[in-house]
């Protein structure tokens, strides 16, 4: 390799990512050779040349080749391919897969690049929209001497590397910032529901929570509250549980009241101990203790029977117990105890119960957990119908028939219902 300010780069790819790494390179001054399948894809890109025929003289030319393709198979061709990176590449040279793939593949284009003696650094970036301005944070996983070998290159176009263990592990820490992002997405999608429901307008809501936490500091503090071995301290939990458990209750409450789906919510309230890390109990696991007082389990399982299949469905149970045996131990042991207990979530008991009714071949028995697995948001339609094929080779064709019945009706009849939310 050569030296910080010699070290030639490349980039294969030139979209947003690609290109605006490619700008960012011309920038500091370490004008990049590039290629795209587009052949004029550099042309509104100031400072960056004309791409070359293929990635072979991109690696011919490079020491350090950022490759910011679209998928796996591109990656797989752009790198080990017939006139791919590794075909002409010098070892000792770099490659540096931006784009997001399935660890798998990181570690099958690593060990392709390990045989030809070209170092692999897998690199998950964020912002994409601020590649161009010298703006993203490289997240990168390899070996580090390969790391400090192409520290100066990434340097020049991300405002901080970072590097996060070995091969596989920048991949995994952007998937994993990005269950951040998508997982407080949902979170903020039934948060305004919910505002919204109330009569409180969308816009106020996030004024308040940007006034409030105008860093958003609070996404990340359970994070921050770790110890040095990487555990919540069991004191930190246990305090926080109280106020955790009690501002869930009160949003699942307010939601149960407005005819709100809040799926999300739900999982965080019934999970709460294990979010925290404290061993399982029924003060932290649950809204009332079931299996204590069966007044209060019954309780619960009505409000379970609302939380798996929608508002009002417990509408049609008795209010309290009335001593029938049936009718009591469906509401306070089915759903009071048995699907109120922590190790499963809701969707895990909903499907187990899915392959349980389809070997009955009960079409009506389907919608109804169909319907609510619609209504809470846990299975969409694509995913309930391909749920049939593969009961299907378990269950037998004819019970399938029967469970695409059910599907198909609980989908139209979701379809044609108002929406909750």
């Amino acid at each position: 390799m050569k030296n910080e300010s010699t070290a030639r780069a490349g980039v294969i790819g030139l979209g947003m990512i690609g290109g605006g790494v490619a700008v960012s390179l011309a920038r500091s001054g370490r004008v990049p050779a590039v290629f795209d399948i587009r052949p004029d894809a550099a042309g509104p890109l100031p400072g960056v040349p004309d791409v070359l025929a293929s990635p072979a003289e991109v690696a011919a030319t490079s020491d350090v080749v950022m490759v910011a393709v679209v998928d796996a198979d591109q990656a797989r061709r752009t790198i080990a391919g017939a006139d791919g990176l590794l075909s002409s590449a010098r070892p000792g040279s770099t490659v540096v897969l931006l784009s997001t793939v399935a660890l798998p593949v990181v570690r099958e284009l690593a060990a392709a690049c390990a045989e030809q003696g070209v170092g692999f650094l897998d690199c998950g970036v964020t912002p994409g929209d601020k590649a161009a301005e010298h703006g993203m944070v490289a997240i990168v996983g390899g070996d580090p001497a390969v790391v400090e070998t192409a520290r100066p290159v990434l340097a020049d176009w991300a405002k901080q590397v970072v590097h996060c263990g070995p091969s596989g592990a920048g991949m995994a820490t952007k998937i994993a910032r990005n269950v951040v992002t998508y997982g407080t997405w949902r979170a903020v999608h039934e948060a305004a529901a919910l505002a919204s429901a109330a009569g409180v307008a969308p816009a106020r809501l996030a004024e308040v929570i940007e006034t409030a936490d105008p860093q958003g500091r609070t996404l990340l503090q359970l994070l921050g509250m770790r110890g040095a071995d990487g555990m919540l301290p069991d004191a930190v939990g246990r305090q926080i549980s109280p106020l955790m458990t009690k501002d869930l209750d009160a949003a699942l409450d307010l939601a149960e009241a407005l005819g709100v789906a809040v799926p999300s919510v739900a999982v965080a309230r019934e999970r709460a101990a294990e979010t925290l890390e404290l061993p399982p109990s029924p003060p932290d696991t649950a809204r009332e203790a079931p299996g204590l007082d069966p007044d209060a389990t019954y309780r619960r399982g009505l409000e379970l029977m609302d939380l798996v299949y929608g508002p009002g469905f417990s509408d049609a149970m008795p209010s309290a117990p009335t001593g029938d045996p049936f009718t009591d131990a469906t509401v306070g042991l089915l759903f009071g105890e048995v699907w109120a207990r922590p190790a499963l979530s809701v969707r895990d008991r909903r499907l187990l119960v899915l392959g349980a009714t389809a070997a009955l071949g009960r079409s009506d028995l389907i919608q109804v957990q169909t319907e609510g697995a619609l209504i809470n948001g846990e299975l969409d339609a694509r995913q309930l119908r391909e749920a049939t094929l593969h009961l299907a080779l378990y269950v037998g064709w004819g019970n399938a028939t029967a469970v695409r019945t059910g599907i198909e009706s609980a989908i139209t009849a979701r379809a044609d219902a108002p929406p909750r939310d």
